[in-house]
């Protein structure tokens, strides 16, 4: 069949020209243009390789179809390899192998970088997680600022407000479409990339007044099982963190239940928390992030960071949630949270000291859910 004259024709290089994609009939034809209609050894042994590329391709869906997906193949040709400016630092060569305008149309903007994609990817996996509107302000692949409400204008200035100092030069991503007052609001800032569903003509025209601003249409959800990355000269592979907390999830383990309001944050804030870099602590309220610790050592750090940069922007965390993307091995991040405010705590469980925590809770009454799902991000 086709692919076997491919192959046959690539192999067969020293004497012709293999075309094996539609996207290389443009430099064909300006190759034969430019050359009389002849061609060279090294250019044919280019598109040799290409074609080589497609009947890779061709052999690694077939040999997933049999073996029904599993994560032991992993294939990296040279078709959909998109080259990039450079990598996270500009003495660093970085290219992106795979199909970004399957998920997303680019409507405007500078050529995407590679620091641009992570937080891409890190934007589009956070906001999966929610149903109701949402907007999420992400810096070095974390959430600065999230908020969930009624609709999506309140929902960018909740977000905003959670940290407007780390919100300049970010990613911002919203689950619904953006209109023109919301888009005004939002061009009062500097930022890299804006994703959405969609954006009305007026948003649009008001969005595109800065020339380098990338701005996304995400037209389908990221259908990747698996993540994976380099480690000591190979590849690791693992199924991604698919899990999302229910109420079901949510197990009391105190004499006081969380209250109908504590659990829905406890809940927006485990989705905040799971996409956080570890360790992680996030204390969030009425559908907000107040502030979150992340990429720390030590989880007491973490929360210590949380509590000063909450107060630093002048919110007042009674009343408030903590979510903790692992157990606490000692009481003293619940004791820290109290002494700061936070009314209820969810975490994962499983720490042999989980009852110093618990009995804590008891005696200043507050509220407590294991969930028994551990959420490390690094």
């Amino acid at each position: 069949g086709g692919i076997s004259l491919i192959r046959g024709a690539a192999k067969n290089y020293n004497d012709v020209i293999i075309v094996a994609s539609k996207a290389q009939y443009a430099p064909l034809a300006q190759l034969l243009g430019e050359s009389g209609a002849q061609s060279t050894l090294a250019q044919r042994r280019e598109f040799a390789k290409q074609a080589f590329a497609v009947s890779s391709m061709y052999d690694s869906q077939i040999f997933n179809w049999f073996d029904g997906g599993d994560m032991s193949a992993m294939r990296l040709a040279d078709d959909g390899k998109m080259h990039l400016r450079y990598g996270e630092n500009p003495h660093q060569q970085a290219c992106f192998y795979g199909d970004f305008s399957k998920v997303f149309d680019k409507l405007h903007g500078k050529e995407i970088s590679y620091n641009n994609l992570l937080d891409i990817d890190a934007a589009v996996s956070l906001i999966a997680d929610f149903d109701t509107p949402t907007f999420a302000i992400l810096k070095h692949n974390n959430a600065c600022g999230i908020a969930s409400c009624d609709n999506i204008m309140q929902a960018w200035e909740a977000a905003l407000a959670c940290d407007p100092v780390s919100a300049f030069g970010g990613v911002l991503i919203a689950n619904r479409d953006i209109d023109a007052t919301t888009a005004e609001k939002i061009n009062s800032i500097f930022f890299e990339v804006i994703i959405a569903p969609a954006y009305s003509e007026d948003a649009l025209k008001t969005l595109k007044t800065k020339k380098n601003r990338i701005i996304l249409v995400q037209k389908c959800a990221v259908d990747s099982k698996y993540r994976y990355r380099s480690a000591v000269n190979g590849v690791l592979c693992q199924e991604k963190d698919a899990k999302v907390e229910t109420l079901a999830d949510l197990r009391q383990v105190c004499k006081r239940a969380a209250s109908d309001s504590e659990c829905a944050d406890m809940l927006f804030a485990l989705k905040v928390v799971k996409h956080s870099k570890s360790n992680s602590i996030v204390l969030a309220k009425d559908g907000r992030l107040l502030a979150s610790g992340v990429g720390q050592t030590s989880r007491v750090d973490a929360l210590k960071q949380a509590i000063v940069k909450a107060r630093s922007f002048g919110f007042d965390l009674t009343g408030g949630v903590m979510a903790s993307d692992a157990f606490f091995p000692f009481a003293d991040c619940v004791e820290i949270a109290h002494e700061a405010g936070i009314t209820a705590v969810v975490h994962p469980g499983g720490s042999i000291r989980d009852n110093e925590s618990v009995e804590y809770c008891d005696a200043h009454d507050m509220a407590m859910a294991m969930t028994g799902f551990r959420h490390f991000r690094h």
